[in-house]
């Protein structure tokens, strides 16, 4: 198959910091031929990157709004533009979105898939109506859906090792100041990005929570910690702690973040060090007679390359070879899911009605 003509649009730091790299270890299957930012600047700078990191002879083409022979618009226009990867803010993304797809456009849009609910909903019915049938992808782009360490998580869950599933947790503390690289940014907490990686392991759709969110730094309005008790379709239960609003550094350094998941013959936990997923599974060990004897572990580790895995899937999934990630309506419950916390107040609220279109 011929090399995919690809555009990035938005020149951001998770641009530069994780799209880069991880397009220059795909080889030649794609072609960067453009990238778009709001300032000239601002793409121009992430063009010279590009060049760089990617080996390329000349830098990609530059776009941006300052110069409407220069503009988005142009940039879709291009007949060798086959695709797009969309890094912008989430406020602005659903308008780009369907903008690429009305060009012709293949799409692999930035998580989460929209501000809210509705909009979200809104988004993928009209890209199911009117643009799936026309043959065009799109995909969000929910790294944890890709990452090994995850998916080997799942795949313990689904051949039954930890047998039925019964209860779980998922902690996440952040902490975030105003000299964070994140802080002025659009992307300074992706709160669905924990429970993406939830929704994955577990392999049963959420259907109730309750919880409770609260500001616990004034500079992260309107809210920064969220402490959820949820359910899921095939019983289990489980705590999901999330915040970015912790007092001082410690109190995310030490708060062992991770993910665990228990059964009624054993359990794993995922955790993370820089660049590296590691999965502890202990499992029951039992007798001739079934009775319980020890336990034993197991312990997997990952690299960490969910960017690069989800970016490589999409464009296989131009050449029509789906590998069934990324989905917007499975990235459309990790909002419901936040959506549904943030307004809880302690209600139950059912997060899978929430999220059916």
């Amino acid at each position: 198959m011929p090399a995919k003509g690809l555009a990035i649009l938005g020149a951001g730091i998770f641009a530069k910091e994780a799209h880069l790299p991880s397009l220059a270890k795909l080889g030649d299957v794609f072609s960067l031929k453009a990238v778009y930012s709001r300032s000239n600047k601002s793409a121009s700078a992430f063009a010279k990157d590009a060049k760089e990191v990617l080996q390329l002879q000349e830098p990609p083409d530059v776009y941006h709004d300052e110069d409407s022979a220069a503009s988005l618009d142009v940039l879709l226009a291009r007949s060798d533009v086959d695709a797009v990867i969309v890094v912008l803010p989430i406020t602005v993304q659903p308008t780009v979105i369907l903008k690429a797809l009305a060009a012709g456009k293949h799409v692999l849009s930035e998580k989460p898939v929209a501000p809210d609910v509705s909009r979200g909903r809104a988004l993928i019915q009209e890209y199911e109506t009117k643009y799936k049938p026309q043959g065009l992808v799109w995909r969000v782009a929910e790294n944890f859906e890709a990452e090994p360490g995850y998916l080997a998580a799942r795949r313990i869950v689904q051949e039954g090792k930890l047998g039925k599933i019964t209860y779980f947790s998922a902690r996440s503390y952040n902490w975030i100041d105003e000299n964070s690289k994140w802080y002025n940014t659009p992307w300074r907490t992706v709160p669905d990005h924990t429970i993406a990686a939830l929704r994955m392991i577990l392999d049963s759709p959420f259907t109730t929570l309750s919880a409770h969110a609260s500001l616990a730094k004034d500079i992260l309005p309107p809210h920064d910690t969220i402490n959820a008790i949820a359910r899921v379709a095939n019983g289990a239960h489980g705590i999901i702690e999330l915040s970015w609003g912790t007092p001082v550094p410690t109190r995310a350094t030490d708060a062992h973040n991770s993910i665990s998941v228990t059964g009624t013959d054993g359990w794993l936990e995922v955790t993370r060090a820089p660049g590296v997923f590691r999965i502890t599974v202990k499992t029951a060990t039992r007798d001739e007679k079934g009775k319980r004897v020890g336990e034993q572990t197991e312990v997997i580790e990952e690299k960490e390359v969910g960017v690069q895995f989800e970016i490589a899937g999409f464009l296989e999934a131009l050449d029509g070879k789906d590998d069934g990630l990324d989905g917007p309506r499975g990235t459309l419950v990790d909002v419901a899911f936040i959506e549904a916390a943030l307004n809880s107040g302690g209600a139950p609220v059912d997060v899978g009605k929430l999220a059916q279109l």
